[in-house]
């Protein structure tokens, strides 16, 4: 975990509601895809977390949607802004039990930490397949940046507009995976932990206040008691992962 500051360096529109934020700084506390960042903005007493999607040395990047006051700050940043960030908070996902057949679920925004997870498999030579789903076509972005790195790209949609039409737990490729990991909505997860038996790997979306494992805010119950999402998380085995609590 590290604090600095950091340069907003690109602030792109993908679509009505996200923006693709990049930031010039440190990384070196950055190590697994699947770790997080917490951002500190004028005014608000509480730090926004958002995953992680992609870093080099010197800049990373993360996937920013508009959902409230946090949020719209970040998008109305100016480029060139100094901002205060936490970087490297979480764990992050395991590559080394990937197997020959890795599938990638994203869901909406929760597409951010698969990209990572995608370059660095197929770095390893292990590219996975990669489903990716989205409400309707005016929402799917992103999906070209992971064709590099994936044996596969799907794309699902609910309005059938682009890609195919339905969700990303209809893909039979799941049904071939050695190692499933998904980001994205809770009724998603839920779906594809209780849909499949393969070992996985999920990252979790809840509300954080600290970040680092203090408040104990972010809770949840797990298979094993008490879990905090932001410190033992925000990546959990499919497993230990309790969907009726």
């Amino acid at each position: 975990m590290k604090t600095d500051y950091y340069v907003l360096t690109e602030s792109d529109k993908l679509t009505p509601g996200v923006r693709l934020l990049r930031f010039a700084g440190d990384t070196s506390a950055i190590h697994v895809p699947g770790q997080f960042a917490a951002v500190t903005l004028p005014g608000l007493f509480l730090r926004r977390p958002f995953s992680i999607m992609d870093w080099g040395k010197g800049w990373f990047e993360l996937l920013v949607e508009d959902v409230g006051t946090g949020t719209r700050l970040l998008h109305e940043l100016p480029v060139g802004s100094q901002v205060e960030l936490m970087t490297g908070l979480g764990n992050g996902f395991s590559l080394s039990d990937a197997g020959l057949s890795p599938v990638l679920v994203g869901g909406g925004t929760g597409i951010s930490p698969l990209l990572g997870l995608a370059k660095r498999l197929s770095q390893s030579g292990r590219k996975p397949h990669v489903v990716l789903g989205f409400r309707t076509a005016e929402d799917v972005c992103l999906s070209e940046r992971y064709r590099p790195f994936a044996k596969t790209v799907t794309l699902y949609t609910e309005d059938g507009r682009a890609g195919l039409k339905g969700r990303v737990t209809d893909a039979e490729i799941l049904e071939q995976a050695t190692k499933l990991y998904a980001c994205g909505p809770d009724a998603m997860l839920r779906a594809l932990g209780a849909g499949s038996r393969v070992p996985g790997e999920f990252a979790l979306d809840v509300r954080m206040g600290c970040g680092f494992g203090t408040c104990m805010g972010c809770s949840i119950r797990t298979r094993h008691g008490m879990k905090r999402v932001c410190k033992d998380g925000p990546v959990f085995r499919r497993e230990e992962l309790v969907w009726d609590a």
